[in-house]
């Protein structure tokens, strides 16, 4: 790249130019790119672009990426474009010459099909997210909240869905024991929830919980060349469970709050999270989960971690959370309808006004790959609003072949470490051999785990074999599942506490 290039701007990311005459450059700030983003418009606009335009432009600065490729639009970004004449076009009307390049992509799966297995524990998920995930009414919520109670008191590593299972049938048959000091535990709700539990199986939930579970640290790193790895989860086969979808994002995110240190502001964020579709996330959403995404949202920032959410309308977003989003990319929305009316206006009214057109009318007239784009300047205020031509993308946009896929993943550094499901002795297993754990087993076990974990834990980088993941994974597992019951709390952090 040319160091008078407009793409070589030190803490800086390109994203497009003015075209009305006297041409001005448009960039993200990495220092303000922790304070969120938004990226709306239409189908067909050019949201997709936008999206692995800025993903570029992170992976560049060393920033590591997250982003889930709902349609396999994505996999693209671990290609080399392929000089597309309107890409080619569109540097040539922003004054960029067009350079072909790929970026470190890890692929990732929930199913395991199209990437590394990705998993996580039911107890990290925590009581809030599993009941949004079944789609559980306020009594049966209540249920699922003894049910953890009781395996964190009593010892019962909740792993699986059949540990969820069994220590909700241990309840149930215990109800009378439980009933003074938790309440009334109905049988229609436990009959209720085991019947969602059966549905979340038969739609892969049960590949999903299990271990080895997800080291969040596996997102964060950076290539030999300094860029920030990007990180896909294939996630066509994950849209036709939608509720499964954004529960597993939401949990990422808070996984990502509960495990990252404090880093204030810094020059740039350590990992950058697309959130597609993020309807999704907020729809039917009961007070108490929205409640918990707005303070992630709001805190999460402090960790060095920026989310962008990407969906079709802005209304999409509730205001609590959409005031937070200070980086916003705006693509065309059409007004056909009195709703989408009221989205343009809605649209319009976010951005800090330009005198030299009108905004409302601006929106339901650009063309494909141009946007209004507000970014945060110096001071952390918006900057006025620009009527920009996207910046085309250096790798390819589209999806790739199952062979360059299959090369990408034979090459990468988890090869072995999530691959093989583990299934160590927990709740299932403990109530298979006649009832819970002596009380004081699950302290020794978070002591011993956490000694152990930090020996293992010290071969950082190694690629391990299949045996030494398993115990890694045993023994990191363990130091999360059985440690005291005040790290419990903690870990469950925002989200595993709103619901009590």
């Amino acid at each position: 790249m040319k160091s008078d290039s407009p793409n070589a701007v030190p803490g800086k990311i390109l994203v497009g130019a003015t075209h009305d005459g006297a041409r001005a450059y448009r960039y993200l700030a990495l220092s303000l790119a922790n304070r969120h983003g938004l990226i709306s418009g239409a189908t067909g606009g050019g949201k997709t672009v936008s999206l692995q335009l800025l993903a570029e432009g992170f992976s560049n600065a060393g920033t590591a990426v997250f982003l889930a490729d709902v349609k396999g639009d994505l996999a693209g970004l671990s290609q080399p474009g392929d000089s597309k004449p309107a890409f080619v076009k569109r540097a040539a009307e922003i004054g960029l010459d067009y350079e072909p390049d790929r970026f470190p992509v890890v692929f990732w799966d929930v199913f395991g099909e199209q990437g590394h297995m990705v998993r996580a524990t039911v107890s990290e998920m925590g009581p809030l997210l599993i009941s949004r995930l079944l789609d559980l009414n306020e009594t049966q919520e209540g249920v699922v909240n003894i049910v953890f109670k009781v395996a964190d008191e009593q010892g019962l590593l909740l792993i699986d869905l059949k540990d969820l299972r069994a220590a909700l049938t241990y309840v149930a048959e215990h109800a009378a024991d439980f009933k003074v000091k938790y309440g009334n535990i109905a049988p229609a709700s436990v009959g209720a929830i085991q019947r969602q539990l059966l549905t979340l199986e038969t739609q892969g939930g049960d590949k999903f919980f299990g271990e080895p579970a997800l080291d969040i640290s596996d997102f964060i790193r950076a290539d030999r060349d300094g860029r920030g790895a990007v990180n896909i989860l294939t996630a066509e086969r994950l849209m036709r469970s939608p509720k499964l979808y954004a529960t597993f994002l939401l949990w990422m995110l808070s996984e990502l709050f509960e495990t990252l240190p404090e880093v204030g502001d810094a020059d740039k964020p350590k990992l950058v999270f697309f959130f597609d579709e993020a309807h999704l996330l907020f729809d039917e959403a009961p007070k108490a989960l929205l409640s918990a995404i707005e303070q992630v949202v709001r805190l999460i920032r402090s960790k060095g971690v920026g989310v962008y959410f990407i969906t079709q309308n802005p209304l999409d977003v509730p205001d609590a959370v959409l005031g937070q989003l200070g980086n916003r990319i705006q693509h065309a929305l059409r007004a056909f309808t009195p709703r989408d009316q009221k989205a343009v206006r809605a649209a319009a009214e976010t951005f800090r006004k330009n005198p030299a057109f009108d905004t409302t009318e601006a929106i339901m007239h650009l063309a494909v790959g141009e946007a209004l784009v507000s970014m945060l300047g110096e001071k952390g205020a918006p900057e006025m609003v620009d009527r920009v031509l996207i910046a085309p993308p250096a790798a390819r946009v589209g999806p790739i072949a199952p062979e360059e896929r299959a090369a990408m993943m034979a090459e990468s550094k988890f090869v072995g470490k999530y691959d093989q499901a583990i299934d160590r002795e927990s709740a299932f297993e403990t109530l298979q051999g006649g009832g819970p754990a002596k009380s004081g087993g699950g302290m020794l076990g978070g002591v011993i785990g956490g000694v152990l974990g930090t020996l293992f834990g010290s071969a950082k980088g190694k690629r391990l074999s299949p045996a030494e993941a398993a115990m890694r994974s045993a023994v990191q597992s363990a130091a999360r599942e059985a440690g005291t019951r005040i790290a419990k709390e903690i870990l469950r952090g925002v989200l595993g506490t709103m619901s009590k």
